[in-house]
């Protein structure tokens, strides 16, 4: 059964929340919702996949390692982070939800 990416009744807004919609083969599909959410300060995701993600909703702060601006993402604005690039959400808007669709891709075994 499917569901609609922009429903939002049972997200909690204390909490950031992951849904995986789609898994096939090497690729992973999820909506993740925040709602004021960052990464924890001095963490960073590095992650050995690939990601694609796209803001459908709301607006937020992506830092890569090695840059000194925060790019600003919103809605309709997408970014690929190849395998291993060190990145960190530094804010996510507070006042409405910011509903994100990534697309994970990991090499094949």
């Amino acid at each position: 059964m499917g569901m609609n990416i922009y429903e939002l009744a049972n997200v909690a807004i204390e909490n950031e929340q992951f849904d995986t919609l789609l898994t096939k083969c090497n690729v992973t599909i999820e909506r993740i919702v925040s709602h004021g959410q960052a990464t924890p300060e001095g963490e960073w995701y590095d992650q050995d996949w690939g990601e694609w993600v796209l803001i459908l909703e709301g607006r937020a702060g992506l830092l890569l390692s090695g840059d000194h601006d925060v790019t600003v993402m919103q809605k309709g604005d997408s970014i690929f982070l190849p395998a291993n690039t060190k990145h960190r959400v530094e804010w996510t808007d507070d006042t409405l939800p910011t509903i994100w669709l990534a697309v994970h891709i990991r090499d094949k075994d």
